[in-house]
C-alpha cells in the first residue's frame, strides 16, 4: 500500500525532490502543489548548525510577519486594573485573573496564546504545569510578559509567530496561507529567515543555515538553496 495518495504522488512528479530551488521558484511549486479542499498553511523547515543542548546556542524568538499568518489566534491576558481594560480595548478574547486560573484548572485551554503583566505572574504561575507542556506559558523572551499590553496583543493578532530551535537542531513554522499567493508568502518567509538568521550564535561554527524545506499542509516539501536564500533576505 503506497505511503501517500495518488495527489500527492501526482504532485511530487512534477518537480525534482532532489534539487534546491529559489524561494521564488520554490514558493510557485508549492502553491501549485495544493490540492485540497481546504486553505493549507505553508510551513518552513530549517536545519541549523547549532546545538540546543548548549544555553548559548538556543534559538529562541518571534517575529510579526507582514501579511499576517491567515489565523484567528485567541489571544488570552492574565491582567487586572486598568490593564485588564486595556488589554480588552486591544482586542484580547480572554481577560481576567483567579477566575481563568480556576477554569484552566478544571481542563478548559481553548485558548492559542497567552499574555500577562509581571504583577500576575504568581497567579499564572499556579498553572504552569498546564501551559508549559503546551506552549502557553507567558514568557519574558517572547515579550508575553509585559506591562505593554495593548501592543503585545495587537502584535499577536496581526501576525505573530514565536519559534524555537527543537533538539535536532530544527525550527518549524507555519508562516501563512495558500490563499496569500506568491508575493505574499514569499515577503513573510523573507521576513522569518532574516529574524533566524540575525539570531546565529556567535559560538556556533560552521554552517548556519544548512537546509530549509517549505511545504503545504498536505503538500510535498521543496527543497530551497540555503546560499541563495541567504543572500536573497540580506
Amino acid at each position: 500500500m503506497p505511503k501517500h495518495g495518488k495527489n500527492y504522488r501526482k504532485e511530487v512528479e512534477k518537480f525534482d525532490r532532489t534539487m534546491q530551488y529559489s524561494l521564488e521558484d520554490a514558493i510557485k511549486i508549492v502553491l501549485d502543489s495544493s490540492f485540497t479542499k481546504f486553505d493549507e498553511t505553508v510551513d518552513i523547515a530549517m536545519k541549523l548548525g547549532v546545538d540546543p543542548r548548549h544555553a548559548d546556542q538556543m534559538i529562541r524568538s518571534s517575529v510579526v510577519l507582514p501579511n499576517g499568518t491567515g489565523k484567528d489566534t485567541r489571544v488570552l491576558v492574565f491582567a487586572k486594573g486598568a490593564k485588564e481594560t486595556e488589554a480588552r480595548e486591544a482586542g484580547a478574547d480572554f481577560v481576567g485573573g483567579d477566575d481563568l486560573v480556576e477554569k484552566i484548572q478544571g481542563g478548559w485551554t481553548d485558548f492559542d496564546k497567552t499574555v500577562a503583566t509581571p504583577d500576575m505572574m504568581g497567579t499564572v504561575g499556579k498553572i504552569g504545569r498546564i501551559l508549559g507542556p503546551r506552549n502557553l506559558m507567558p514568557n519574558a523572551k517572547l515579550g508575553t510578559v509585559t506591562f505593554d499590553i495593548a501592543n503585545i496583543v495587537k502584535e499577536i493578532k496581526s501576525g505573530k509567530v514565536d519559534f524555537r530551535v527543537d533538539k535536532t537542531g530544527i525550527v518549524h513554522a507555519g508562516l501563512g496561507k495558500v490563499s496569500f499567493g506568491q508575493d505574499a508568502m514569499v515577503e513573510n518567509i523573507k521576513t522569518f529567515v532574516t529574524k533566524v538568521i540575525q539570531l546565529k550564535p556567535s559560538s556556533a561554527k560552521g554552517i548556519y543555515l544548512r537546509s530549509v524545506t517549505i511545504s503545504s499542509t498536505m503538500g510535498p516539501g521543496v527543497k530551497l538553496d540555503p546560499i541563495v536564500l541567504t543572500a536573497a533576505v540580506k
